[in-house]
């Protein structure tokens, strides 16, 4: 081949208006002997095929190429066939061929639309397989091909260039710029060339690493672009191309990148929608869900807001009629993604949202109920998950039965429903539950790596988060199953390979722009479940059968070790690891005998004695120091009396607790009851109450360890608390005085030394007096008399 350029005589080589083999199906053709060529065919074939192999320069190649896709079409020739020719003419030659068009090479023998031509055919033939396909040359040409789609071709035009350059020197016109100079020419984007630029983006879109190939190379941009000035097949091939692309793992970072040219462009898909005729609508659903962005991006945009509006008025006649189960999974589909963005904002009237959910309902019911071994098609897996998504955005305000405690939740209410509206949400959203449930009774352990399994399962967990007096004897029934699934991800029993394909794809209330599997995704989604389940008798009994304690310890351990690391002002805030803590810490008040004897509440008390003086040091992760504070102490207090000597990391952890319960408290002025501290302040609807439990556990673990009162002592903690507390001698809550008065007496009660201490205390100007501690008062007394 020629090295520099394309040395092409056009006598020679007469251009293909497109081969057949630019099909996207090229590589699935049917061996030679089967293809229905005759022998004298096959001969000239093999002749053209040893003529393509020994070619010498371009004009050759192409030559033979032309000969080859006359004598056969690329449908008809077998793989090998078509690897002989692609192994023959590489990926070289149709890449200069593009760059020698767009940059006007003087060499060629050919005009510049022949040479487009030409190399789009090619690069379409090359990219039927696979091992081309992924090649960097190729890959080099997707600029020029998406500038092809987006611009048309254009082609800078040298011999038009020159004879203007000579005219403006004899006229005697000053020299202009050289980028201004050079003359361009266009030609039309014919079908088929479109349609062999949009085989070669798809071919590299499939690839493993195909949509991050297609970003960094500006392809959702020149098609945003090609699709708003309607170019050929823009509609056709461009949409569904970027409908793929917005539906993989780089989504996130499209949308934060080309935010304002995918709201134009959805804007113009969705207004195409809402002309449209019901029927066609209901072919467009699955378009408008891919073109929809992640939850959280542009959650502000009051354009986006409209399309939204705009789109379920749509819907709603929809939803209201009567369809087919493979339109209506169409439809529902696109309504979990516009539940995802807005929550019920936007949705409709409280009839129509009843008439969602419900219908979604149904839906599950109908899907899941079926006799044991039914496989579920992969589309109604689809339609089934997205119904979970319905059901959980209908869950919160049906439990509560209207009542919104926070007003950051108005956005995902369904406002205006009813008590009665509420409870009919509430009666469907159980049964489509009770067949969940029945469905994950018939789970073998070899489908634990099912992703609908997976969405069967988080579905399920969200429903027990919010409410677990509903079907209490099917949950308990169920708990070994809940226990053994979590447990096999999390200990790595399983692949996980088709969850983590699954996962990269799902957007169910995330705003993560890549959100990748974790195999302690699924006892996550189970912890807030355990959370209730462990506060009450008879599922605790059943946790305690599946040894669920140690589950959860193992759990906070290695979250522990991911956060240890993190420095103080960007460590990030884990919730499981505290709603872990508050599963454990209802075993550790519930179930003495467990604790003492269970070897891994050993390991946890380790665990606690080394996280809490650290936390102690790390602000953002306060509410966690309060749960490994407050499970620490009441593990503590289960302790026997023992002689033995004190270890050195049970001191360091309750003298971290002495300073960890004094942070919370700040003085006041005057004879103002002494203040919460800024920081808990902050938090203190979780912190408040773990720290009033803290210090009723920290008079249990006096009472069951009396060397505690000596450590009290060394750290001044006494005349710490009552130089807070002030004058008033109060704090601002009546229940967390009841609690500093009750670890007080007990400290009173234990130790002589800090009685005396604190009668002292009382008597100084600076601490404050009695009043507020009537209790404590009358042990003084007594013990004095």
């Amino acid at each position: 081949m020629a090295e520099n350029g394309c040395h092409l005589n056009p006598e020679e080589v007469s251009t293909p208006q497109h081969p057949p083999n630019a099909e996207p199906n090229a590589a699935e053709g049917c061996s030679s002997e089967a293809s229905g060529l005759s022998q004298s065919q096959r001969e000239v074939l093999e002749r053209c095929l040893h003529a393509l192999t020994h070619a010498k320069n371009d004009s050759h190649i192409l030559a033979a190429l032309l000969l080859i896709t006359r004598l056969c079409p690329a449908g008809q020739l077998d793989n090998r066939t078509l690897h002989r020719i692609f192994e023959a003419v590489g990926v070289n030659l149709p890449a200069r061929l593009l760059v020698t068009a767009f940059r006007g090479g003087d060499s060629s023998g050919l005009p510049p639309e022949e040479l487009i031509s030409l190399g789009t055919a090619l690069l379409a033939a090359l990219s039927t397989d696979s091992s081309m396909v992924s090649h960097p040359q190729l890959l080099s040409t997707v600029p020029l091909i998406l500038s092809l789609l987006e611009n048309g071709p254009t082609w800078t035009d040298k011999h038009t260039q020159t004879l203007g350059n000579e005219a403006q020197s004899s006229s005697g016109s000053q020299t202009e710029s050289a980028a201004d100079s050079q003359t361009s020419s266009r030609c039309t984007l014919d079908e088929a060339l479109a349609s062999d630029c949009y085989q070669v983006l798809n071919a590299v879109c499939v690839l493993p690493q195909g949509p991050e190939q297609l970003l960094t190379r500006g392809a959702v941009l020149s098609l945003c672009r090609a699709v708003g000035k309607k170019q050929t097949l823009s509609y056709e091939k461009g949409l569904p191309l970027l409908g793929h692309l917005l539906s993989s793992n780089i989504r996130g970072r499209v949308w934060v990148k080309h935010s304002s040219e995918l709201l134009s462009l959805l804007g113009s898909v969705s207004e195409n929608f809402c002309r449209a005729s019901d029927e066609e609508r209901l072919e467009m659903c699955p378009r408008i869900a891919a073109f929809l962005p992640p939850p959280g991006v542009e959650s502000e945009s009051q354009v986006l807001k409209e399309i939204v509006v705009n789109l379920w008025a749509s819907l709603r006649p929809l939803i209201q009629s009567k369809l087919t189960q493979e339109h209506l999974g169409l439809v529902l589909v696109l309504c979990a993604c516009l539940l995802d963005l807005y929550g019920w904002e936007s949705t409709g009237p409280p009839k129509f949202c009843c008439l969602l959910v419900n219908r979604a309902c149904v839906e599950v019911r109908m899907g899941l109920e079926e006799p044991p071994g039914t496989e579920i098609a992969p589309q109604l897996q689809h339609t089934l998950t997205a119904c979970y998504r319905i059901m959980e955005a209908a869950m919160e305000q049906a439990c509560s039965q209207g009542a919104l405690s926070n007003p950051a939740q108005i956005q995902t209410a369904i406002t205006g429903l009813s008590l009665q509206q509420s409870r009919q949400v509430l009666g469907a959203l159980e049964e489509a539950f009770s067949a969940e449930i029945y469905y994950l009774k018939q789970v073998d352990q070899t489908n634990y790596d099912d992703p609908f399994l997976f969405a069967t399962f988080r579905s399920l967990c969200v429903w027990l988060a919010e409410e677990t007096s509903c079907l209490k004897e099917d949950v308990i029934d169920l708990l070994p199953f809940l226990i053994g699934y979590a447990k096999a991800h999390f200990k790595g029993a399983g692949k996980g390979k088709g969850l983590a394909d699954w996962m990269s794809k799902m957007s169910i209330n995330n705003s993560s722009q890549d959100k990748t599997w974790s195999r302690e995704d699924a006892l996550r989604y189970l912890l807030p479940a355990l959370s209730h389940l462990s506060a009450e008798d008879g599922p605790r009994r059943v946790l305690l059968s599946l040894d669920a304690p140690a589950l959860l310890v193992d759990f906070l351990s290695k979250g522990w070790s991911s956060l240890r690391g993190q420095s103080g002002k960007t460590a990030t805030r884990d919730p499981s690891l505290e709603t872990a803590c508050s599963a454990l810490l209802n075993f550790a008040i519930t179930e003495p005998e467990r604790v003492r004897n269970d070897p891994c509440f050993v390991a946890l008390e380790n665990l606690l004695s080394e996280a809490l003086p650290v936390l102690l040091h790390k602000p953002l992760l306060l509410v966690l120091a309060a749960n490994c504070c407050t499970l620490g102490l009441m593990i503590g207090r289960l302790k026997s009396t023992s002689t033995d000597p004190v270890e050195p990391a049970q001191r360091r952890f309750f003298s971290s607790v002495l300073s960890f319960l004094l942070s919370a408290v700040r003085p006041a002025q005057s004879s103002q009851p002494a203040q919460i501290s800024a920081l808990w302040e902050e938090h203190w609807e979780e912190t408040g109450e773990l720290w009033r439990l803290s210090l009723q556990a920290l008079g249990g673990c006096v009472r069951a360890q009396p060397w505690i009162t000596s450590l009290i002592r060394d750290e001044g903690w006494l005349q710490n608390i009552f130089t807070l507390l002030g004058s008033s001698g109060r704090l601002p809550d009546q229940p967390s005085q009841d609690a500093l008065e009750e670890v007080l007496c007990a400290i009173v009660k234990q130790c002589q030394l800090c009685r005396e201490d604190i009668s002292e205390l009382v008597k100084s100007v600076s601490c404050g007096s009695l009043q507020g501690l009537p209790q404590l008062s009358r042990i003084l007394v007594e013990k004095i008399l």
